[in-house]
């Protein structure tokens, strides 16, 4: 008889801690073997020179001044909501209310630049708008909090479900001021006096926007690493039982920081609305509530990192527009390229978290064999 191995063929085992460069390597990889796909894809379905498409791409995010300006402003807004999403992730909370937050927040704004607009000074209803966009933003996510808090209601159904009450309140808001009447959307709010649009620092007008989530960004990545609050934060995520053991009230941590993701959610607002937009409409969050979970995990929940994970699908999405633009493609062409690198940016996940073990070939005993 022959001697046969109950070892399975293929078994899974967790590594232990890699350091940064080779984790980085191993992403680096896999964002190269994505960009080889992407240009056999390309070749296959359009007929393209992948050449000429992937410098499309990198023209459509950095050919111009313009252009890039309009890649910071849209890198850090996304930058912003994934920061404000951070401190819940962490957490556990799984914060997926976003959009009704930025929602919130950015109808705040508009109803501040609408009814207060020309009446007060424009430095007065900045300081107004913001103070109601942070606040609209951190009630909207506190509602959820509290009830997880006191009753333990299921945060992700719970954050979802504000965000239709927020497009819902949007689109109705936005047939009270339609301008003109029956258009059915607001429009540009104070267009010909420009009251309550933030002003222009430094050499662009998005330059304010941006200043604002760098300095936002360091101040999160001081708080989670070095504060009491981001400690707690911390040691609730990891297991609420040990949190309480220690003396830390997990009621209390759930609704700071809910508060804290919705005030960031809502300065979010704040920029698209008085910033960025001049106005309020149902999708003027753009999915960034959706999009920003996915910066925030690929960059491990690390401030500066979502810099880099913010940047890159932001390149992607512009570039899908150019290219669609430049060579007549549907936009889903662009989404579909999207969709690679990130499929293969998330499976590289995995083999930085894990090894791959094959059954070794043993020596078959001829011993037993009988003629």
């Amino acid at each position: 008889m022959n001697n046969t191995s109950n070892t399975p063929l293929i078994h899974i085992s967790k590594k232990k801690e890699l350091p940064w460069y080779a984790s980085w390597g191993i992403r680096l990889v896999a964002i190269l073997a994505a960009i080889v796909l992407c240009a056999i894809v390309t070749m296959v379905l359009t007929g393209d020179n992948p050449g000429q498409v992937f410098s499309t791409m990198l023209y459509g995010a950095f050919g111009t001044r313009r252009k890039r300006w309009v890649l910071a402003q849209e890198t850090s807004l996304l930058l912003c909501v994934s920061l404000a999403l951070t401190p819940a992730f962490r957490m556990r909370f799984w914060n997926l209310g976003g959009e009704g937050q930025i929602l919130a927040g950015g109808l705040a704004c508009a109803a501040c630049m609408i009814l207060l607009g020309n009446k007060i000074p424009n430095a007065a209803l900045i300081a107004v708008m913001t103070v109601a966009s942070i606040g609209a933003g951190a009630v909207w996510a506190l509602i959820p909090a509290i009830c997880k808090a006191k009753w333990n209601t299921n945060e992700t159904l719970f954050t979802l479900m504000m965000n239709y009450v927020a497009t819902q309140l949007v689109a109705y808001f936005s047939i009270i001021w339609e301008v003109p009447k029956g258009a059915g959307q607001i429009g540009i709010i104070n267009q010909s006096t420009e009251s309550g649009w933030l002003p222009q620092v430094g050499p662009h007008k998005y330059f304010l926007n941006v200043l604002i989530v760098l300095i936002l960004t360091v101040v999160m990545a001081v708080y989670m690493k070095y504060s009491k609050h981001g400690y707690e934060v911390l040691v609730v995520g990891e297991s609420e039982n040990t949190a309480r053991y220690v003396g830390i009230s997990v009621k209390k941590v759930i609704i700071r920081t809910l508060l804290l993701s919705g005030a960031i959610c809502g300065l979010a607002g704040l920029l698209l609305v008085g910033g960025t937009h001049h106005t309020i409409t149902t999708t003027v969050a753009g999915g960034r509530g959706f999009t920003a979970v996915m910066v925030a995990w690929l960059a491990k929940f690390n401030p500066f990192a979502m810099i880099a994970s913010s940047l890159l699908l932001t390149f992607f999405s512009q570039g899908a527009n150019e290219i669609s633009t430049v060579f007549g493609l549907n936009h889903s062409f662009g989404d579909i390229l999207t969709g690679i690198v990130l499929f293969f940016i998330i499976g590289s996940e995995f083999f930085i978290q894990y090894k791959i073990h094959f059954r070794k070939k043993s020596a078959v005993s001829e011993s037993g064999k009988e003629a």
